[in-house]
């Protein structure tokens, strides 16, 4: 099987500018600005197989796009080289490359070209690609008036349909309403099918899980994995959790020296909805402290909680010396919906009026969710009509990378 992708030793530099105070660069006009260097990617090395489709995750900053962007020729390498094979369709940003005084249809013919089309060849398959995006009634309106989404339709239909040999796609679906995200995947699939490298980059846990076999995963610009997805998302959260504040820091009477989530298997930061889950907290006082309260959080990506629960306040139970350390067990089963969630502690006096130690980075982990399934709670639900069982959604897996695939 032949290689889509050669990525050798790739990297890119920047250079971050330091500038001076505006009374000093007055007084000395001259004097250049101090120059830092920046990689946003450093060293990657990586084979692609054609046909495969691959995630590309990792925390903010850590070089996703800008290691698409290599990938679409945007920007040169400093270093290394990339070798790509065939026609290229990148999809990296909500309305790059469309011109905003430009009508929708105009956009089309000039993308499509842009992208290695000719002219006729446009023609011939404009009616899909408006059809596909849905925009009709708005084909001939200039795009400035377009909202996010409709930039991403019109976007996502130009480049899916110039038969791309490699697909680049950088979280643009995320502008999109459910039913174009269905549809985008099933595209994508009978992309894939035709041979189609694609190759996603996504803070989406559940897309890639349900649409890559095989994940890159950065840090800080270097490739610090290459594998299955499922161990690429258990690893990017505990870096996750790595990269946060080791300890809670300050002058707080109890200070958060530690954290551990254990599962059956040991430590874990990707387990199962019916595992039976220990979050092991160690606590440091540097005060002495009379039957302290704890409050244990779960919470979402965006900030919602999800879980709540708290110590019984007003009980005496223990008084801890200065110096004293004990360790926090908090027992439970993560019955919630798939994603990304934060475990939290704080500690309060007695009477839980006053915060006496927290936890503000916690410990991240990631939960699968079961497919066709969204929220913060999973209830188990299945529907039936009549005999007939409608909740397998098995067939929605992208399946195993193809015979041949680089390792």
């Amino acid at each position: 099987m032949s290689t889509a992708i050669e990525l050798q030793r790739i990297g890119k530099r920047y250079w971050q500018l330091s500038e001076q105070a505006m009374l000093l660069k007055s007084l000395v006009p001259l004097t250049r600005p101090k120059r830092t260097e920046l990689w946003a990617v450093r060293e990657v090395t990586a084979s692609i197989g054609q046909g495969e489709t691959i995630g590309v995750l990792g925390g903010n900053g850590a070089g996703k796009t800008t290691l698409l962007r290599l990938l679409a020729g945007v920007t040169r390498p400093t270093s290394g080289r990339a070798r790509i094979r065939g026609r290229v369709a990148p999809l990296i940003s909500v309305g790059v490359g469309f011109h905003h005084e430009m009508s929708g249809r105009e956009n089309v013919y000039v993308n499509g070209m842009l992208l290695g089309l000719t002219r006729e060849e446009v023609t011939r398959r404009f009616d899909a690609i408006i059809e596909f995006a849905e925009l009709t009634e708005f084909i001939d309106t200039p795009v400035k008036f377009y909202s996010s989404g409709m930039y991403m339709r019109l976007g996502f239909a130009v480049a899916a349909h110039v038969d791309p040999d490699v697909l680049l796609v950088d979280e643009v679906l995320a502008v999109g309403d459910v039913a174009f995200q269905l549809k985008c995947i099933e595209h994508m699939r009978r992309l894939q099918e035709d041979g189609t490298t694609i190759v996603i980059v996504s803070h989406s846990m559940h897309a890639i899980r349900l649409l890559c076999p095989r994940a890159l995963l950065l840090r800080k610009g270097r490739l610090e994995f290459d594998g299955d997805a499922e161990t690429a998302i258990s690893r990017h959260h505990e870096l996750l959790t790595v990269d946060a504040s080791g300890v809670s820091t300050g002058d707080a009477p109890v200070r958060i020296v530690s954290r551990l989530l254990l599962g059956p298997g040991g430590p874990t930061h990707h387990p199962d909805q019916g595992d039976v889950l220990t979050y092991r907290v160690g606590l440091q006082f540097a005060e002495a402290v009379d039957s302290p309260q704890l409050l244990f959080h779960v919470v979402t990506e965006t900030g919602i909680i999800a879980y709540s629960m708290q110590t019984a306040l007003g009980r005496t139970w223990h008084h801890f010396e200065a110096g004293v350390t004990a360790n926090a067990d908090i027992t439970f089963r993560p019955r919630l919906g798939g994603g990304t969630y934060r475990l939290t502690v704080l500690v309060t006096d007695k009477t839980g009026s006053r915060i006496i130690g927290s936890d503000p980075t916690g410990y991240h982990l990631y939960l699968a969710p079961r497919l066709g399934t969204s929220g913060v709670a999973d209830l188990g639900a299945t529907i039936a009509v009549g005999a007939q069982e409608l909740t397998d959604h098995d067939a929605l897996l992208m399946g195993p990378p193809p015979p041949g695939a680089p390792d």
